[in-house]
């Protein structure tokens, strides 16, 4: 192995290879009767994401957005959509990965959750949702501070 491979191998990478939409679902389960309702629904927007390991240094995310629309208890609409990623990481610690596929991945997939999501309700009829901007960071520090306490909660005490 000669010494640029070899600096290469030690230096940390990110890289985005591949951005696709890995799953797409839309339910108007009230359809027609719903476009003739003059009130405006309810609009609850759920995100979650998902990581997992496809090769060596290979790992797909999968950025999951699920919008829901009510009017009362009846479901207007439902989209969800599945944007994905393939993420060519290596070289970096534990910490910082965690970071990546959390906070760096979903920061890049939401741009294309968010167009999806809008141009799929605007196809189906409806007014187009934007999905907001999102702190991936915040989001992933506060769960990195509940799993601190959980574990201080459930750690034995020692004297």
């Amino acid at each position: 192995m000669d010494t640029m491979t070899a600096m290469s191998e030690q230096q940390p990478l990110f890289n985005i290879e591949k951005v696709y939409l890995k799953g797409l679902s839309l339910e108007i389960p009230h359809a027609p009767q719903v476009f003739t309702e003059k009130a405006a629904p309810k609009v609850d927007i759920n995100l979650h994401n998902e990581a997992r390991a496809i090769d060596n240094g290979l790992y797909e995310v999968v950025l999951t957005a699920t919008v829901t629309a009510k009017l009362q208890e009846k479901t207007v609409f439902l989209v969800e959509v599945a944007q994905a990623g393939i993420f060519q990481i290596h070289g970096v610690q534990t910490q910082d990965f965690e970071a990546l596929v959390n906070v760096e991945c979903p920061r890049a997939l939401l741009p294309f959750a968010r167009e999806t999501v809008s141009t799929v309700l605007s196809r189906a009829g409806f007014p187009p949702v934007f999905l907001p901007h999102v702190g991936f960071e915040t989001i992933y520090q506060k769960r990195l501070q509940e799993q601190q306490q959980a574990g201080a909660a459930t750690a034995p005490l020692r004297t």
